[in-house]
């Protein structure tokens, strides 16, 4: 738990800046306590609230499911899972062109178009009549959402430092949660509307939570501030503190618009081993968003029932989500969070898989629930915060959110009718998923310890000395690789 003792010290022939040490060059702790509460409010919760709304136009199929979406659409087999997977393919192959866009086009833009049209495609979603047409508005839900996650925690990453990041990025994953339990609640009041209009309520559902969606992206071009320097919120002497904070920390570490940091970042073996770690976090939490009213239902529940009782693990959820990564922030530490989080959520698919009592399956949902939601914002500020350079960190975050979204790929097929009620085989597949994770976060926490110990070593054998202009175009060019730079373990 110790912090590395080297901060903000010529050491070598590089300056080393340990993980969160910005000095406050006259800015006391109150004054920037101050001034990240004031970030928060301004950014946060319309960040969060886009993606709650995303979240929910996602994953409500699996609510409009109980209200007899395969029965009148007449999908049989495999189908419905097909329509779940479809979305994944296009989502991934959307996120690193949408994290370069926010690059080169304005935040408060591309958000505002992303979001306004996958909110029509959830629209076009309630008036399917068959198998495909709901496959194709599910393709177009999936290539404009697909830039959203990655985009925001890339854009927290424009206005915090490093420490900072994992809470911040926790209260947006938050609304993933906050979805799950909503969606409940909502999706139950409107099942009432069955048969408005000639629609069915999973029409419904659809379309009024795209409507929602549609209303929010109208004001999203205002309420998205696109960068600290241009921000109406803070006075100038706030925006170059902000600035000059973010500076400090990332050094002579490159802002620059220039593919070769993108390639830099394809080709770090650390940010693959991130990809996997997402997809094993990514895959359980799909198949709960997707498939956890069913599984309730199943427990012998009615469905209304089963509606409204998805609602507690979703908020148990988040709040050790937002518990875990402010305390993590504090600590410095992300792997051995995400290690805990692991055991718990593989407690929790054991007691689904094991016993055949509703009490102890339900039980069993809870402790998985507050097991897999965490490690996601966990493992965001873990890999972002371990890159250097500000393309190389966009498309490294795009990366890593591609692996998770492979992982939606295979939640899609986790549960399949056949294995109801208990679904052994589902959720023994997710203990493997979890299990995988739990040695890849093992793996990369040790390696981080390690070769922070040698850079330290490194320095010391070097002494002190100034950067040369040559030495600062290098580091510019090697990123996180240079000497100097400590990883978060």
């Amino acid at each position: 738990m110790d912090q590395p003792k080297i901060a903000n010290e010529k050491v070598g022939s590089f300056v080393s800046v340990a993980y969160g040490d910005v000095e406050p060059q006259g800015w006391d702790a109150q004054n920037t306590k101050r001034l990240l509460r004031k970030l928060d409010w301004h950014i946060i919760p319309f960040m969060s609230l886009i993606y709650l709304l995303c979240f929910l136009d996602r994953t409500n199929i699996g609510n409009a499911r109980l209200d007899h979406l395969e029965q009148d659409l007449k999908l049989h087999g495999l189908q419905y899972n097909d329509c779940l997977a479809i979305l994944f393919p296009f989502y991934i192959a959307a996120e690193i062109p949408s994290n370069i866009m926010m690059k080169r086009v304005r935040p408060s833009i591309w958000l505002t178009f992303i979001m306004f049209c996958w909110s029509v495609s959830m629209i076009g979603q309630g008036f399917v009549k068959n198998y495909s047409g709901l496959m194709a508005t599910r393709v177009f839900l999936g290539v404009f959402e697909g830039g959203l996650f990655p985009g925001v925690n890339y854009f927290i990453t424009q206005w915090y430092v490093r420490k900072e990041c994992g809470f911040r990025m926790a209260l947006f994953f938050s609304a993933a949660t906050l979805a799950g339990a909503f969606g409940g609640i909502l999706a139950r009041g409107i099942a009432e509307m069955n048969g408005v209009g000639g629609r069915a309520a999973w029409a419904w559902i659809f379309i009024l939570e795209g409507l929602l969606s549609v209303v929010v992206s109208l004001a999203a071009y205002w309420c998205i501030y696109d960068y600290p320097s241009t921000a109406r919120f803070l006075t100038e002497t706030e925006r170059e503190e902000v600035q000059r904070r973010l500076q400090a920390e990332q050094g002579h570490l490159s802002n620059d618009f220039d593919m070769k940091y993108v390639w830099q970042a394809i080709g770090d073996w650390k940010i693959y081993i991130h990809m996997f770690i997402c997809m094993a976090g990514f895959c359980p939490i799909y198949s709960f968003a997707l498939f956890l009213p069913t599984i309730i239902k199943s427990m012998g529940y009615t469905a209304n029932e089963a509606q409204l009782m998805s609602v507690p693990p979703y908020v148990a959820a988040c709040f050790f989500t937002i518990i875990a990564s402010w305390y993590a922030d504090r600590v410095g530490k992300r792997g051995i969070f995400m290690l805990g989080f692991q055991l718990v959520a593989l407690l929790g698919f054991s007691l689904l898989c094991g016993s055949g009592k509703a009490s102890v399956q339900y039980a069993g949902t809870v402790f998985a629930a507050i097991g897999i939601y965490p490690q996601i914002p966990l493992g965001m500020a873990w890999n972002s915060g371990n890159i250097g350079g500000s393309l190389k960190r966009g498309t490294g975050i795009a990366m890593q959110v591609m692996g998770g979204n492979c992982g939606g790929i295979i939640a899609s097929y986790v549960y399949v009718s056949r294995d109801g009620p208990r679904y052994i085989t589902g959720h023994s597949i997710l203990i493997g998923v979890v299990s995988a994770a739990f040695f890849l976060t093992l793996f990369m926490s040790t390696w981080c310890r390690l070769e922070n110990a040698r850079r330290d070593k490194v320095a010391a054998e070097r002494g002190v000395q100034d950067l040369t202009e040559e030495q600062k175009l290098l580091e510019r060019e090697l990123a996180d690789n240079v000497p100097w730079f400590r990883y978060a373990v």
